[in-house]
């Protein structure tokens, strides 16, 4: 009997999403990211509407970015956006996204915080333009050249 090998991130990563994702075909990838893409924007101008009451506001504005970003999954595979939103050059900006993505969901429905849920809201906001920056080359440099800003 060989000892085991301790399992890497990502091959636990594999494993995790690919019990979750099952093979599609080109035409059921376009399908799932069209249905998600647009039930997300759906959420995002819903959530416009609503910008007089923060706490519904939010929400939504979480929802539809969730399904915004779930739609691109459909087109790159699950397991491989997972593997690039978690590579070392987008890591920090990932976590922040998500953990504010979350916290905005926390503070507007669970402890009903209109301030927290304003908070977050604007920091979920500068994360994801933030994590979106990662993906265009010289994206995020440009922007703190624009602010002025070297180390960051």
């Amino acid at each position: 009997m060989e000892p085991s090998q301790p399992e890497t991130p990502a091959g636990m990563l594999d494993e995790l999403t690919g019990s979750i994702c099952v093979e599609l075909t080109y035409e059921q990838r376009l399908y799932g990211f069209a249905c998600c893409a647009g039930l997300g924007l759906v959420c995002s101008f819903l959530s416009s509407l609503l910008w007089m009451q923060p706490m519904k506001f939010a929400l939504l504005y979480s929802i539809g970015n969730i399904l915004s970003l779930g739609s691109t999954g459909f087109l790159t595979g699950f397991s491989r956006q997972m593997k690039n939103m978690f590579q070392k050059t987008r890591l920090v900006a990932t976590l922040l996204y998500l953990g504010c993505l979350i916290m905005t969901i926390v503070a507007a429905t669970m402890l009903k915080s209109f301030p927290l849920t304003i908070v977050f809201l604007v920091l979920q906001s500068l994360a994801l333009i933030w994590y979106c920056l990662s993906y265009i080359p010289g994206g995020r440099s440009v922007l703190k050249s624009c602010f002025g800003i070297s180390n960051f």
